[in-house]
């Protein structure tokens, strides 16, 4: 019989390990199954332009059918609730699988670090529901304002809680986007703040400082409000409880939207597997200590750079490229041969400050303004066609560079 392979979840790392693994084996060699909750594979890296409303949730998104490979992949629409490691089982919404070996590559949830209120009263930016529904909430403050007899000036005004790379890029697309919904709704644009509130002493951590600096007198000339050193207490209805040092502020607001961490998909301490904020430390070759039947990638897996010491963050980038030593090393134990390790291959960091501004270092060199920006939209445009080829380019891709 041949042996059964499936995969779970269908975002950047799952994607890249069944498309590869199709080409890597033979259609007697394998079965391979691909689960996921929706129908389609979201752009996790666009979710902030969806969420501001810059950009419509349905180019963020594209059917999986439209890049499996039909004959070669069976795909399960279901949600996947437990991983049954010693029965080689997995447990679904609706049905199990049985499996010889299991790629999870479920993705991440928000970390909420035990803030009280922030998961009953704070938007986040984490797939096209929940980028829908913010657009949507901010769109209704705006829209109400002038209609109420007392004009609250909490309905304009707008708290991002983080500054890494969602919480900045989710802001340049606010700075573009506020200006549009003020004139449609005759706001002044003097009544709209956009507050970021950052616990860490700096924006944008692991960029270089005249790239941080670039970014903060950006913004700040689109009129966002920098809160650095300062946490998040709680989150209420009215708004947000914050303090720096000793002091503590309340900020009433309309909206509060949470983008300052992630930690892996909750099927991973369900099913019992040793981790760290759900995140399963994986060997050199992406499987997991004990289990040589298991790989882990994306957001799910921990995987310390040698380097720095310290594990890599959950990016789109890296969940690719373990993505494609996944389906090699799968083709190979098939076969019987051995496996690789997986090397990080840093082709650098992009950050958007809205569709015609960025920074960013590719290569050692720092890029700010137009020149980034379109680096950014080719790094989009080339996870397209990594994964679904010119024929998703040109139908998904980013071309309006100016």
């Amino acid at each position: 019989m041949k042996p059964k392979v499936v995969i779970l979840g269908a975002g950047y790392g799952g994607l890249m390990t069944v498309t590869r693994l199709v080409k890597k084996t033979g259609i007697h060699e394998v079965d391979i199954t691909l689960v996921n909750q929706h129908h389609y594979h979201y752009e996790t890296t666009w979710m902030h332009e969806a969420s501001a409303g810059t950009l419509h949730h349905d180019r963020c998104r594209y059917q999986i059918k439209d890049v499996i490979h039909p004959q070669r992949v069976h795909f399960v629409k279901d949600t996947v609730k437990l991983i049954e490691q010693k029965e080689k089982k997995v447990i679904m919404e609706n049905g199990e699988l049985t499996y010889d070996y299991l790629v999870v590559a479920l993705g991440a949830v928000p970390e909420t670090f035990g803030i009280p209120g922030l998961k009953e009263h704070a938007f986040s930016i984490t797939n096209i529901n929940s980028a829908r529904q913010l657009r949507e909430h901010i769109e209704y403050q705006f829209a109400t304002y002038n209609t109420e007899a007392e004009k609250r000036p909490e309905r304009l005004t707008i708290v991002v809680g983080g500054a890494g790379f969602t919480g900045i890029e989710f802001l340049g697309e606010l700075g573009n986007r506020v200006p549009e919904l003020c004139k449609e709704y005759d706001i002044d644009r003097q009544k709209v703040r956009l507050i970021c509130v950052e616990a860490a002493p700096s924006i944008l951590p692991g960029f270089d400082q005249e790239l941080v600096d670039y970014a903060v007198h950006d913004l700040e000339a689109k009129g966002v409000e920098f809160k650095i050193g300062t946490a998040i207490k709680e989150c209420t209805k009215k708004g947000i409880v914050c303090g720096k040092n000793d002091t503590i502020e309340e900020i009433k607001a309309g909206t509060v939207v949470w983008a300052a961490g992630v930690r892996g998909n909750p099927v991973i301490e369900q099913s019992g597997f040793e981790n760290m904020r759900g995140r399963v430390k994986v060997k050199p070759d992406l499987r997991v200590e004990g289990y040589q039947n298991v790989f882990v990638i994306g957001d799910c897996s921990l995987m310390i750079n040698e380097k720095t010491e310290r594990p890599y963050p959950p990016t789109a980038q890296i969940s690719m490229q373990q993505g494609e030593t996944c389906a090699k090393n799968l083709a190979a134990l098939i076969r019987g041969k051995e496996t690789e390790s997986f090397s990080f291959e840093n082709k650098g960091s992009v950050a958007s400050l809205g569709e015609y501004n960025a920074i960013g270092l590719t290569y050692g060199k720092k890029v700010t303004g137009t020149i980034a920006s379109i680096m950014k939209k080719m790094i989009d445009n080339r996870s397209l066609f990594l994964i679904g080829g010119p024929r998703l380019v040109l139908k998904k891709g980013k071309f309006k560079f100016f």
